[in-house]
């Protein structure tokens, strides 16, 4: 698929993108942190199958993102704080 711009067109930046934190470096950690903030909540069983992560790896980068207040657990599921 091919898209034809003209040498005057700009592109505006889309006002619903999601900012990744800067203290987040590690990729693992930023794409865990997208993935729970545009969810409505999720699981490690989920994350795991959806990102192709081993569970070893996703509860430390999960424990991090919960300790710096970025996502919080109720119950099973991770969503992003409030």
């Amino acid at each position: 698929m091919s898209t034809n711009l003209s040498a005057n067109a700009t592109i505006a930046p889309t006002t619903d993108s999601l900012d990744v934190p800067d203290e987040l470096t590690a990729a693992d950690s930023k794409l865990v942190y997208l993935f729970v903030t545009v969810s409505d909540g999720v699981t490690v069983d989920e994350l795991q199958s959806s990102l192709d992560i081993r569970k070893i790896s996703l509860f430390p980068v999960l424990d991090t993102l919960s300790d710096r207040g970025l996502i919080d657990r109720i119950d099973d599921e991770y969503v992003a704080a409030s």
